[in-house]
């Protein structure tokens, strides 16, 4: 796991794409800057929101939780790791990602994770409401680590070749929440302690996702 390569890699990214192709606007850059361990919930329109995000946040490296399956040829292995990724079977209890993320926060790493577990769009977003996983809940409790919720805008429509051709200055909204959500350690039941924090975690989704729309002068039918 190359720090110099992570590095390298997200600084060359960052002046081919955000300065050639897209337009990024960010929205509270100064709160993923804090020191110290940190997990980075993420909605998840698209495949390249992980890979935009650590390009964008490009001076603090972030470990993605991945699904297992990017690991399943050489090339594919090579880059998620020296991206620092996590790797996540996405069925059954995934002990080994709990651990090695568990260790990477120790470490005063920052996390990142998509609770929905998949790309979602639509309804199914967590930005209107949709279902998520308790995954960086149970993250934040084993290890007091605070959660601060992001949310990324138009990477859905990156799926189409003329957004990433220069000068077509393709459009990005980012944004962090105004606030950390702490694990309630002192909760008499950790299971329901777990869905407390996901339910405020969604409303916090919702609020920001609001936010963005008044803040940047969007609507509702530009995002899915």
């Amino acid at each position: 796991m190359s720090s110099f390569a992570y590095k390298l890699g997200t600084r060359t990214a960052y002046w081919g794409i955000f300065i050639w192709t897209l337009r990024c606007r960010i929205l509270r850059r100064e709160a993923v800057e804090r020191e110290g361990p940190l997990l980075i919930a993420c909605t998840h329109l698209s495949h390249t929101d992980p890979f935009l995000l650590s390009i964008a946040l490009r001076k603090r490296p972030i470990d993605w939780v991945a699904r297992i399956e990017f690991w399943k040829y050489r090339l594919g292995a090579g880059f998620m790791d020296t991206m620092r990724a996590i790797p996540c079977r996405r069925f059954g209890v995934p002990v080994s990602m709990v651990r090695m993320a568990i260790d990477r926060l120790r470490r005063g790493r920052l996390v990142g994770i998509c609770p929905e577990g998949g790309v979602a769009q639509g309804t199914r977003s967590v930005m209107r409401g949709g279902p998520m996983k308790k995954g960086v809940c149970l993250l934040s409790h084993r290890t007091g680590v605070p959660v601060l919720p992001c949310i990324m805008l138009g990477t859905d429509k990156l799926n189409r070749v003329p957004p990433w051709i220069p000068y077509r200055r393709g459009k990005l909204w980012i944004a962090f929440g105004p606030r950390l959500i702490y694990p309630k350690t002192d909760h008499p039941n950790r299971r329901a302690a777990r869905e407390e924090m996901a339910a405020e975690l969604s409303r916090e989704y919702q609020a920001l996702y609001q936010e963005v729309l008044k803040e940047f002068g969007l609507s509702e039918s530009e995002v899915p």
